[in-house]
Formats: structure tokens, C-alpha cells, sequence
């Protein structure tokens, strides 16, 4: 089978980024980092070195900061009307889907994720994202009111821009979700300083390029590779941001809200999951079994909203359980370059220890792995996709977010709505949620029931920029996507004018 991308392409592309450490991204200029510092790039699928990028600090954090609001303040982009911020993100777009191939195989060796997945989600996703918040840049407005008090008066509300925004993002979808970011803050008017994933930092830099191609003024868009104890915590804590978006785990979530008091900077986090996945006696089975197993083993399980909590109603529970477990079991693992690959390894080696000791733990609780539950032989940083059965509340691999292929599986033995509710319901999480059945009268209550930011009815769709996204408890504050994620990006004015 030929691979689904040009060979002189990924040739030339390992070349680059063999010769040239990447560099920081500042006020529309490429330059080192003040330290010097470099950050070693690992292929999760061999375990190798294959290219540096700067190490930013706080330093470079504070001049990139100080580029944002420069260009926030002056009339390079508070002047610039929505229109042309829409125009300019609508090029940034075409720029993206022009490239496309580069930044999908940059994704692929940096995150594992096949290169077909990194096309489709990274590529298409973010032009996608842009199209569509573009939109949004002419349309943001706000109210004309009746004010209670007595007399005559003309009252009115303005959305304007947050002001500076911090993007703090994961590694798990580095570049679609870099871009998820910055579209909605561009398309409020404001300005932004991108910090990306220690580990997948090589898909913001060809943003960069094409940030810079596109023509956006100075400023407008920094970004600064990192570590998070050091370039995050300094963007956190700096007093002229005004916002932080960050996506990732509920502990940092947790340190970001507290390091966030010193000025009040606003914070939306789009936090961890441990998604229900509940499977009725009557649902579409056929259906509902390669999509639950999609919904675990895909990107290796390390998706914030992985269905990993598997209920399913004891008249369809074996058959499926067995249908997951074939799955599994017949998963092809190997670098994402492959065109046979089906799933490629965890990020790094510190993601595989852990996915591993979750595995570990759960055995010695009493769970049964029914497949998987080992590291694949070979180099890189593969687990085995992994299906747990006798699983409980209670149990590590119940309550905790794995982030990995390791589903733990249920079962229930009736119809009580508020039952199974309270089944899914029991966990500290509430990002996501799944529901298979035909009854759509139990479809719409389970829906009703289900403490959940998102919630898909027999398959229903992916992530879609018009959609909110984000979570219950400890998932998070705050939405992205549609019109409450550019709204999340602005403050809201009252105006009253006595006549």
C-alpha cells in the first residue's frame, strides 16, 4: 500500500528540522531564546531525537506579552475593522489547508497520531475553525435595553475584546487546537501569546510562518515553545494578560486558577474526562460497538473526551464486550507514517509508564484484562489497546483520567433511568457522554440526566466549531466553540445615556 503523502516531502521535512532548531515566534519576528536554551523533540514511535526548538522562559514570555499588548493598545489592530481581521484569518486558513500535507506529517512525528488523522483533524479542523469564527468577527454585538429606573433613558450593551490572551494547549491534538484558540480571540479583536505543548511544540512553528504569511500585524500573535514550569507559569502569572485559555489536565487547571488572582485574568479551562459510554438493551449493536471502540483506542485513548467508562445493559453485555475486545485485539500499531497503522503510540515515555501503572493497578483491584493491558514489543512508545472487565467505582481505573487506550467495562440489569444516571454520573468528571439506544424517549431523559457538557445520541458528531465544548465539575469553566466560545473572549459594557 502507498503511503498517503509525498516521500520527498517528509524527506525534505526531516532534513529542516534536523539542521535548524526551531525559534520563538515574537512580535512578528523569529529569534532564539534569551536563555539559549533548546528542547529536544522525540518521535513517540521510535523513542529518537529528531529536532530542537527554542526553550522559552519567562523572559521571552514578558517580551512577547508586552508585543501583544502593544498591538492590543495601538491602532494596528483596534483599528483594523472586523471585516478585514475576518479576511485575514479566512487567508490563514487557505494558507493551512495549502500546506497541509507538511503540517500533517510535523503532527504525525511529533504526537504519533497516523498521518491520515492528523490531516483530517489537525489540518482540516483548524481551517475549518478559522472559516468559521471568521464569521463571527462582524456579527459580535451587543443590546439595546429598558432600563427598571424611572425617567427617560438610552441604554445599551457593547462586547469588546478581553484584551491580551494567554493559549496554553495540550499535546494531544497540538495544531488543531493551537488554532481553536487563537480563532475566536482573532475574531474578538484580541491579541494572543500561544504556548504549546513541551512534547508536540513543531506545528506552531509552521503556524507561525503562516501567521507571518498571512499578513497579521505585529504582535497581534506570539508564540513561545516551553515548559510549562517555565514559560507557562510565567504567561500565567503576568500581570498585563487578561485572559488564560488553557486545555489540559484538572491539576494544572487547578494551579492555573490559583495563579490567576494576582490581576483576576479571566480563565477558561477545557479540562480531563472520564466519559460514560452507556449501551442499551435495545441499541443498534453493530453500531454501537465500533464506535465505542473508536471512541477509546482512537489517537491511543488520548482524547479529553475518551469514552472510557463502558455501561451496557446485561442482555447485550457479552456480545459487546467481545465486539470491543476483536477490535482490539486486531488493531494495527505502528508509526503513524504507515499506511497500515490503525493506532500509533502514547506521546512519551512518561505517558506510557503511567498508562501502564494504571493498567497494573486495576489488575491488582481485581479487574480482569480481558485483551491487551501490555506494552508492545518494538521500540516507540506503544500500549496495547486494553479492555477491563470487573471493573467498579471505587477502582483507580474507574475514578481517575488514564488518558490511554484502556477502556473499563460495566454492566447494569435494569431500566432505571435514574439509576444508570447516577452510574454515569458518579465520577468527578463531566466532559462528555455517550448514549446508545433506539427508544428515543429514553434517549432525550438519559440526555436530560447525564451531568455532561456534551452529550452524542447513537454515534451523533465529532468536535464541530459551532458547538460548545467544555464540562461539568471538574472538567472545567467556561465553553469553546460557538457562539459562547468568542463570547468567553470579550467583556460586556453597560452603557446609559439620560435623555
Amino acid at each position: 500500500m502507498n503511503a498517503p503523502f509525498s516521500p520527498s516531502t517528509l524527506e525534505q521535512l526531516r532534513q529542516d528540522l534536523a539542521q535548524t532548531p526551531r525559534q520563538l515566534f515574537i512580535n512578528g519576528r523569529f529569534e532564539a531564546a534569551a536563555s539559549g536554551k533548546l528542547i529536544d523533540v522525540v518521535d513517540p514511535a521510535t523513542g529518537q531525537n529528531f529536532a530542537q526548538v527554542a526553550a522559552g522562559e519567562a523572559e521571552d514570555i514578558d517580551c512577547a506579552v508586552r508585543a501583544a499588548r502593544a498591538a492590543f493598545d495601538g491602532p494596528a489592530w483596534s483599528g483594523t475593522h472586523p471585516s478585514a481581521r475576518a479576511r485575514l484569518m479566512l487567508k490563514l486558513a487557505d494558507l493551512i489547508e495549502a500546506h497541509g500535507e507538511r503540517i500533517a506529517l510535523t503532527e504525525t512525528l511529533d504526537n504519533g497520531m497516523p498521518f491520515m488523522m492528523a490531516k483530517f483533524a489537525a489540518v482540516m479542523g483548524a481551517a475549518e475553525q478559522l472559516r468559521y469564527n471568521a464569521g463571527w468577527a462582524t456579527k459580535l454585538a451587543g443590546e439595546t435595553l429598558n432600563p427598571s429606573s424611572p425617567g427617560e433613558w438610552h441604554a445599551y450593551t457593547l462586547r469588546e475584546p478581553v484584551g491580551v490572551v494567554g493559549a496554553i494547549v495540550p499535546w494531544n491534538f497540538p495544531f488543531v487546537m493551537a488554532v481553536s484558540k487563537i480563532a475566536p480571540a482573532l475574531a474578538a479583536g484580541c491579541t494572543v501569546v500561544l504556548k504549546p505543548a513541551e512534547q508536540t511544540p513543531l506545528s506552531a512553528v509552521i503556524l507561525a510562518e503562516l501567521i507571518a504569511e498571512a499578513g497579521f500585524p505585529e504582535g497581534v500573535i506570539n508564540i513561545v515553545t516551553g515548559y510549562g514550569e517555565t514559560a507557562g507559569a510565567a504567561l500565567v502569572d503576568h500581570p498585563l494578560v487578561d485572559k488564560i485559555s488553557f486545555t489540559g489536565s484538572t491539576s494544572v487547571g487547578k494551579k492555573i486558577v490559583c495563579a490567576a488572582t494576582g490581576n483576576l485574568k479571566r480563565v477558561t479551562l477545557e479540562l480531563g474526562g472520564k466519559s460514560p459510554v452507556m449501551i442499551f438493551g435495545d441499541a443498534d449493536v453493530e453500531r454501537a460497538i465500533p464506535a465505542a471502540a473508536m471512541g477509546i483506542f482512537g489517537n491511543a485513548g488520548q482524547v479529553c473526551a475518551a469514552g472510557s467508562r463502558l455501561f451496557v445493559h446485561e442482555s447485550v453485555y457479552d456480545r459487546v464486550v467481545e465486539g470491543i475486545s476483536a477490535r482490539a485485539a486486531s488493531l494495527r500499531l505502528g508509526s503513524g507514517l504507515l499506511p497500515t497503522t490503525e493506532m500509533g503510540p502514547l506521546v512519551s515515555d512518561e505517558q506510557r509508564r503511567r498508562v501502564l501503572g494504571y493498567i497494573n493497578s486495576g489488575a491488582d483491584e481485581g479487574a480482569n484484562v480481558q485483551v491487551g493491558g501490555q506494552a508492545a514489543d518494538g521500540d516507540g512508545y506503544f500500549v496495547q489497546p486494553t479492555v477491563l472487565t470487573g471493573t467498579a467505582s471505587g477502582m483507580k481505573v474507574v475514578e481517575e483520567e488514564i488518558f490511554g487506550p484502556v477502556l473499563c467495562a460495566m454492566r447494569f440489569g435494569d431500566d432505571d433511568l435514574e439509576a444508570i444516571a447516577a452510574q454515569a454520573n458518579a465520577s468527578q468528571y463531566g466532559l462528555a457522554a455517550s448514549i446508545w439506544t433506539r427508544d428515543i424517549s429514553t434517549a432525550h431523559k438519559m440526555a436530560r440526566r447525564v451531568r455532561a457538557g456534551t452529550v452524542r445520541i447513537n454515534g451523533g458528531g465529532g468536535v464541530d466549531p459551532a458547538m460548545p465544548l467544555g464540562g461539568f465539575k471538574q472538567s472545567g469553566w467556561g465553553r469553546e466553540n460557538g457562539k459562547a466560545g468568542v463570547e468567553n473572549f470579550t467583556e460586556l459594557k453597560s452603557v446609559t445615556v439620560a435623555l
